[in-house]
């Protein structure tokens, strides 16, 4: 038995909508606007309080999205990467020929940690960004909002991109579901999926 999400039939998916395989049927099989279709976007940004459809950017998949932004990133760049993560999360970065260092959790005595003050100290002249993974993909880590709030506030301090891979958001393990990264700093980059 696979470990990952249970899948369902296309059937039950469109059952949740009234008319939706209707409109499904509808859908004109041609090209959409390279960045996503319009209404896609639309409900996209729908989920964020401070987001527009045109700040949306939409990918086949959280790799693609993944690809893009190390692709985005300058050749000397160096970013942290909170660990253990995603192998794509740092390993399309190392791929590129970027600087990778990794911001380990550590299990502590009361579960998964963040130490924000080692963040602080993987900080180079040239690093770019701080990608993490939260809700946290092992370990069900989440960050308290006062943590949360620090990250936002290191990251701006040093003007580092925070890319927030988000697939699990509003799975809080009962910590509370914290705000969208982009809504709380306009260097924020957040990654979603449909299939979580």
């Amino acid at each position: 038995r696979p470990s990952d999400c249970e899948t369902v039939p296309i059937r039950d998916v469109l059952a949740l909508e009234a008319g939706a395989q209707e409109k499904l049927l509808d859908l004109p099989l041609n090209y959409s606007e390279t960045w996503g279709a319009t209404p896609l976007r639309e409900a996209i940004a729908g989920a964020y309080k401070t987001i527009k459809p045109d700040q949306v950017l939409v990918h086949a998949g959280a790799e693609e999205a993944i690809f893009t932004f190390a692709m985005a990133m300058p050749p000397e760049a160096h970013v942290i990467v909170m660990t253990p993560a995603y192998q794509s999360l740092y390993a399309i970065a190392e791929s590129r020929g970027l600087e990778v260092s990794r911001w380990e959790l550590k299990d502590g005595k009361t579960g998964w940690e963040a130490d924000l003050t080692q963040l602080k100290g993987l900080i180079e002249p040239n690093t770019k960004a701080v990608v993490v993974n939260c809700p946290h993909n092992p370990t069900g880590f989440q960050f308290s909002r006062e943590q949360f709030d620090t990250l936002v506030e290191i990251c701006r301090a040093s003007s580092l991109i925070l890319f927030c891979d988000e697939v699990y958001y509003g799975l809080d393990l009962g910590h509370g579901v914290l705000p969208r990264a982009v809504d709380i700093y306009e260097k924020a980059i957040c990654l979603g999926v449909v299939s979580k």
